[in-house]
This record gives C-alpha cells, structure tokens and sequence, in this order.
C-alpha cells in the first residue's frame, strides 16, 4: 500500500486528513495492545485504558505528515506512529504517579494509578514500553516495504535515544530536580529538548526514514523548533486554560513551584517566543513546497491547539 498523490492530499483538507489519520492510529493501536481478556488480564485492561481514547495523537500525526513528505511506505510509518504512541502513554502513566508528579487525572479521565493501583501502573509503563519497541522491530517491516534492515535499526536506535537518559527520562530527571530551583531561559530549554523536544522529533524523524539527507536536515530542524513550541504553549495553558479544556489539572505547575516559560519569561514574552519557533519551523520547510503541507499544518495545529 502507497501513500496518497499529491493531488488525493491537496483535495483532503487538513481537518478531515487529522481525523482520518487519528482514527487510523487508534486502529493500529487497538490491533498492537493485547487483547483485555488475555491473561494478565488487568495488566492488559490497564495498558488498554491508558492507550486507546485519548488525545490528540499529536506524535503520530507528525509522523504521518513527515512520511508523507519523504514517500515513506504507509506500513513503515504506521509501525512508527504507534510506537511514538505507545512511548507517549508510557511516559504519561509513570508522569502521573505519586512518586513523579502526582496528578488524578488524564485525558479527562482518572489517571491509570487511580484506575487500577501503583503497581499496576508501574508496570503498565514498563509494557507499553517494550510494546513500543515491539512494533517497530517486527521483521514484516523489511518484507515488501523497501525498507532495509540498517533503516530498521537505525529506526530502533532513534526511538531508543529519544525515550533515555539523554532523551525524554533524562528530561523528566532534570524537570524534578528543577523544583523550586531559578532557570536560566537556556537551562529550561535544554531541559525541554529532552524532555518533550526528543519524542517529538523522533516522531518526525521516523516518519522521514527514506527521506533524502536534505529532508532529513529540515525535518530535524523543525521538529526540534515545533518541539519547543509545544512545551511553551503548554506552560502557556497551564497558566490560560481550564481543567476540563486541558484534559489534566490545570495550574499544576505553578502549584508545584515548576519552573516554566510563563514564569521566566511572563505571559506576553512566552506567547511571542512560541510564535517565533513556529515560523523557525516553517522556514526550514521552505524548500519543499507542497509535499511538507501537512508538516505546516501540523506547527499551526500545535499552536492552536487548546481548541
């Protein structure tokens, strides 16, 4: 199965490409998940519960457009947005846990350790975990697609930075030992490449595997653009928006005495440096005309997404 033509994209609008796309992602999600009746049976119930129904698959959808962009077979990008995903839900179920940064709720939702236990959710991270890594390690993924087992585990090793100690749990290490403690702007954005910056652009780099050197350079440099962006917009809402818009406790920063761009910078300062990532974004996507639409799209739709 190919990607749709240029022309089939022009005709979707960008609105109905993200349902179509969110809807193909929870598909692919619902087919990976064991199934909950499968023993250990709350174990499976937990990590279906904390994976399936929930956000905007942001991850997923950079990865889509980024395969888009570069011609990426849709198998290759499917077992890659999945596995973005499932990184994602992990890290959120381990984030919400007393012992990190003790939030009730998720996704408007209780969040898994209030659903299920402590121990549950533990392991619900460590499975949604290896899950991940699972599905992109799956040999089909070199039958019939043109991808080349050094793409597979360049893919395997780019997923693997991402989600570390020099990724997104270093990230997270760092944003708990910063409580309390006075950043500099640069300190806080460091932190952040690590923490939300690298899935995010693993999400874009994967999609982007049989992509050109020179489309790998761009995509590398809007995602660690459009990654920052992300994190300021949403210590943004933390500040603007309400629990039931968020998803998630709204103010829970400030309450935690986190250091953030709104507290460093102020409100006004931190919307204007989020609307100068963002068109750092769009320009390292200049070159590429309408093949990185659904890239650009994608940097409006983080931007504007309290909706």
């Amino acid at each position: 199965m190919t990607n749709l033509s240029m022309t089939k994209k022009a005709e979707l609008d960008f609105s109905a490409w993200v349902l179509i796309k969110q809807a193909r992602i929870e598909q692919m999600l619902e087919q990976a998940l064991p199934a909950a009746n499968l023993a250990p049976n709350t174990l499976h119930s937990a990590m279906r519960y904390s994976a399936l129904g929930g956000g905007k698959r942001v991850r997923a959808l950079l990865c889509y457009a980024a395969a888009e962009m570069c011609d990426t077979n849709i198998t290759i990008a499917d077992a890659a947005a999945s596995a973005v995903e499932l990184i994602h839900a992990y890290s959120l179920v381990h984030d919400d846990m007393p012992c990190m940064d003790d939030d009730d709720l998720r996704r408007g939702k209780p969040s898994c350790h209030k659903q299920y236990d402590d121990a549950t959710a533990l392991l619900v991270g460590d499975a949604l975990q290896s899950l991940a890594f699972e599905a992109l390690s799956q040999p089909m993924l070199c039958n019939n697609t043109g991808l080349q087992a050094n793409q597979q585990i360049s893919m395997l090793n780019i997923l693997a930075k991402a989600s570390g100690s020099t990724g997104m749990a270093g990230g997270q290490a760092i944003d708990l030992a910063s409580v309390g403690k006075p950043l500099t702007q640069a300190e806080l954005e460091s932190m952040h490449h690590l923490k939300t910056g690298a899935l995010i652009q693993a999400a874009v780099l994967l999609g982007a595997v049989r992509g050109s050197t020179t489309q790998m350079a761009a995509v590398r440099s809007y995602a660690a653009n459009i990654g920052l962006a992300f994190q300021v917009v949403d210590d943004i809402l933390d500040v603007e928006a309400d629990t039931a818009t968020l998803g998630k406790t709204a103010g829970k920063d400030a309450n935690s005495n986190k250091p953030t761009y709104v507290t460093i910078l102020g409100l006004d300062l931190a919307k204007q440096h989020a609307q100068q990532l963002y068109e750092d974004a769009i320009t390292t996507l200049a070159p590429f005309g309408d093949s990185a639409q659904r890239l650009r799209e994608l940097a409006g739709f983080i931007m504007q997404r309290s909706f």
